[in-house]
């Protein structure tokens, strides 16, 4: 038995030592790791480890003969997460049977702002999106709300087989709830009946007599969606990483049991890493290759918070995930028409740390959004100014602003999208179809460029239309579209031309991509990534012009442990669009010119 003892320490010292990270093992820990290492001011870190193919159990015996628990497995991303000594983080960078070592950032709900005026998500999609009274509900959609819980009312039973998880206690189906607020908004923006707030109204009709209407003055885009509600957050509305990769694994793993179409991530941390190391990028592609429709919120960081300056690479992980559909925020003044309309300060920008891809993807109303609250919870204690009172005079509503209602709002669409392509054909669209045909009919706004608006405002009319017209089934190369389609939207009046672009990639597309069965439609392919495009493709090298300088207050703002941008002087103080693509450093300290993209709009 001694002889066993001896074996096992033998095995520790000599495939899990203490030595100092060398080089090659520095390009596998993100930059939070590589400051502690640095600093020495942390004991020990919480990390989740991605391992070589078919390492993964043979990296927890280690971690387990080091006296280690393992708290989690991911297995689509082959990732343990531990918590572990900064001796053992450099040890493992050294492991050849290791890809990478990341922080188990803390991640937190992207929506904490709130106004005096307010208008309900499906009143501004019937505004403003172009839509008008749209037959579609969302009916069998299925929406996983991985944030802080579901609770339930009245107004949250429209899909009728809702259903709760909790990841941060047993991670077992349980009875709903939701202690921070957050998620709750986020689920009546998509799919709340509004039947709290339900109102009798006068209209004029087209018969050109006056008539009565009963109608919910605030409810979700939805409201016939199904909820699957995946609790990660706390009542403080911060949860970790690893809880919210476990969540996604779920929905991959329970897909067709629970009937989950796509996935609302209104949440997230500073980009800490480059994509290929990101575990919650990682997470987010293998659910987007299950089939799975992915929208990520963009992030509130479009201001520093010391400064309050503007300025671009605010996204949050994982809104860097090339194949989500990432979303920005439109404040719409509250009215019908788009000419009104402004991308508020806070809403983050791109491009993106490290890998400098162009999000966001497009942006959608996200300003004062009134939606469902949760009673008793953090958000309802302590923002009392939020409140909203329904037809019975009860605050049951609440108010707030950020890409976090955005990307509730673009998820409800999607559902309209998805129900209605599902009642015209039998093969389902595939996520990156869903993402094309949402850039190829946003409507752009004036005055803003790509790295703030992406492709341009939410259209819900056009994505709808588009989606009940492409038939997946037709074969690969083929025109795939069955019928004619106005590629525009009248709004208030107004015909909007669409914007009629799709940016792969830090590329745009131009031309009829969407209308063809192209291999770059496919759930296989990573967004962005080098494809085949065909003859039918004119790809966009230069945008109005060669080059276009942002000036000093673009950039980046410094990251101290999971704090977020907290550095009044940032690394770098002018952003050039030019003819070449240079990443960002991976660290605090970079140049004072970072030279991005060849597209100048």
């Amino acid at each position: 038995m001694r002889g066993a003892v001896v074996v096992l320490a033998a095995l520790a010292l000599a495939t899990f030592g203490g030595e100092r990270v060398n080089t090659a093992g520095k390009n596998k820990l993100d930059r939070e790791l590589l400051r502690a290492l640095t600093q020495r001011t942390d004991s020990t870190k919480r990390v989740i480890i991605r391992t070589a193919p078919g390492n993964r159990n043979r990296v927890k015996d280690k971690l387990r003969i080091r006296g280690r628990a393992v708290s989690g497995e991911h297995a689509r991303i082959d990732a343990l997460s531990a918590e572990l000594t900064l001796d053992e983080v450099e040890a493992l960078a050294n492991d050849p049977e290791v890809l990478s070592v990341s922080t188990d950032a803390v991640v937190t709900g992207d929506a904490v702002r709130y106004d005096l005026t307010s208008i309900s998500a499906r009143e501004s999609m019937l505004a403003t999106l172009g839509v008008g009274d749209s037959p579609m509900t969302g009916d069998h959609i299925g929406i996983a709300v991985i944030d802080s819980g579901l609770s339930t009312s009245k107004d949250l039973d429209g899909g009728q087989f809702d259903q709760f998880f909790d990841f941060t206690g047993s991670r077992k189906k349980s009875k709903p709830y939701d202690d921070y607020g957050h998620g709750t908004h986020v689920a009546g923006l998509i799919a709340s009946s509004g039947e709290s707030s339900r109102q009798g109204f006068t209209v004029g009709g087209s018969d050109g007599r006056i008539h009565k209407v009963d109608a919910a003055v605030y409810g979700g885009v939805a409201p016939k969606a199904n909820i699957i509600s995946l609790k990660v957050l706390d009542a403080n509305g911060a949860g970790y990483t690893s809880t919210v990769v476990d969540a996604i694994e779920f929905a991959i793993d329970n897909k067709d049991k629970l009937g989950i179409d796509i996935i609302n991530l209104s949440l997230g941390h500073p980009i800490l890493e480059a994509v290929a190391t990101d575990p919650l990028v990682q997470a987010v592609e293998a659910a987007v290759r299950a089939g799975i429709v992915v929208v990520t919120s963009a992030g509130n960081y479009g201001t520093n918070p010391n400064t309050l300056q503007t300025g671009y690479a605010g996204v949050t992980s994982p809104g860097n995930a090339p194949s989500a559909i990432t979303v920005g925020a439109v404040d719409t003044k509250q009215t019908v028409t788009r000419s009104d309309d402004t991308i508020p300060d806070y809403s983050s920008r791109g491009p993106t740390w490290y890998d400098a891809l162009t999000k966001p993807d497009l942006v959608a109303p996200g300003h004062q959004l009134v939606s469902d609250a949760a009673d008793a919870s953090t958000l309802t204690n302590t923002r009392s100014r939020s409140l909203v009172n329904g037809r019975d005079g009860k605050p049951v509503y609440l108010r707030l602003s950020g890409t976090s209602m955005s990307a509730a709002v673009t998820s409800g669409v999607v559902a309209l999208m998805l129900e209605a392509h599902n009642l015209a054909f039998k093969t389902p669209l595939p996520p990156n179809a869903v993402k094309a045909i949402l850039e190829y009919s946003a409507i752009p706004l004036a005055n803003y460029d790509r790295l703030t608006q992406g492709s341009g405002s939410l259209n819900a009319d056009g994505a709808i239309r588009l989606a009940q017209s492409i038939d997946p089934a037709r074969p690969q190369m083929d025109w795939w579209l069955v019928g004619p389609v106005s590629e525009a939207t009248t709004v208030a009046g107004d015909s909007l031309a669409w914007g009629q672009t799709v940016v792969w990639g830090n590329t745009v597309v131009w031309g009829n991509s969407v209308y063809w069965n192209l291999p770059t439609w496919s759930q296989t392919v990573v967004w962005g990534n080098t494809v085949v495009w065909g003859n039918t493709v004119v790809w966009g090298n230069s945008v109005g012009g060669s080059t276009v300088v942002w000036g000093n207050t673009a950039v980046i703002w410094g990251i101290s442990g999971n704090a977020v941008w907290d550095d009044p002087n940032p690394w770098a103080t002018t952003v050039v669009w030019g003819n070449s693509l240079v990443s960002f450093a991976n660290g605090p300290v970079g140049p004072t010119t970072v030279v991005w993209g060849n597209l100048a709009q």
